[in-house]
């Protein structure tokens, strides 16, 4: 079995600016999953060409189940509301996203409301801003594998230090309930040592993710529960492929049972 995360950058290449659907296909078709997480993931806005990115990625997959949560509604960086029951399908979007290969017998979606201060943020090209923080949402699936049920979840944490602190944790209190084994994949920004040191979680990889170009530190995981770890079976291969879209690389986990 292959998990996998991915912050996609809503799929724009750093070499060009653009978004291209074929580049983005290929680059998640070379991942080889059966369970994907991303994040920054695009649907209906108009500088990813309106393009579903979710749905894109799970046919690069062959996988027939995935889901999209929305963070919030309009574009980050332009003009943003938090996502809301009445928000308008055909609206831009912007979150996160699961894809899977094996059946899912239960979806559960967590808000983790954004940090309730403006924080200093670096631009490149406008510099360092005071921008809002989004709010950010936990997206979870307890899956049919041929081993038996395993939850599985995504997130992509705030960017304020401190407040991903509080976020993950609440993510992590927010899967005790689900069937074991359990899994968290994500953009968690922040490095390893501290995201198992405020989890106890066991962190299935340790691979720099970013930048992508020349990766540095590691801000993408693929963390278990130590509860239930040894059902997932041993990791064998670990892979930060290079792809041609986004400022993160993939993190790809190989378990053999």
């Amino acid at each position: 079995m292959r998990l996998a995360t991915f912050n996609l950058l809503h799929g724009r290449s750093l070499s060009d600016g653009t978004v291209h659907a074929d580049r983005i296909h290929a680059a998640i078709a070379d991942l080889d999953a059966d369970v994907l997480g991303l994040q920054e993931v695009d649907r209906a806005q108009p500088r990813s060409g309106l393009l579903d990115l979710t749905a894109l990625a799970a046919d690069a997959l062959g996988a027939k189940t995935h889901r999209f949560a929305a963070a919030v509604v309009g574009t980050p960086g332009q003009t943003w509301e938090p996502w809301h029951s009445g928000a308008d399908i055909g609206h831009p979007q912007y979150g996160i996203a699961l894809v899977s290969r094996f059946p899912v017998q239960r979806w559960q979606i967590t808000e983790l409301p954004g940090a309730p201060v403006r924080s200093p943020v670096y631009v490149p090209g406008g510099g360092l801003l005071l921008l809002r923080d989004e709010p950010r949402v936990l997206l979870t699936a307890v899956l049919e594998t041929p081993h038996g049920p395993l939850t599985v979840a995504t997130t992509h944490l705030s960017f304020v230090p401190g407040w991903n602190v509080r976020q993950l944790r609440a993510s992590v209190r927010a899967l005790r309930g689900l069937p074991g084994p359990r899994v968290l994949l994500g953009d968690l920004n922040m490095p390893a040592g501290p995201v198992r040191a405020f989890t106890g979680w066991q962190p299935l990889a340790r691979a720099a993710t970013f930048p992508s170009p020349s990766p540095k530190t590691q801000l993408d995981h693929v963390l278990a529960d130590p509860r239930g770890v040894a059902a997932l079976g041993r990791v064998v291969q670990v892979r930060t492929p290079p792809v041609p879209v986004s400022d993160h690389r993939p993190l790809v986990v190989r378990l053999d049972r």
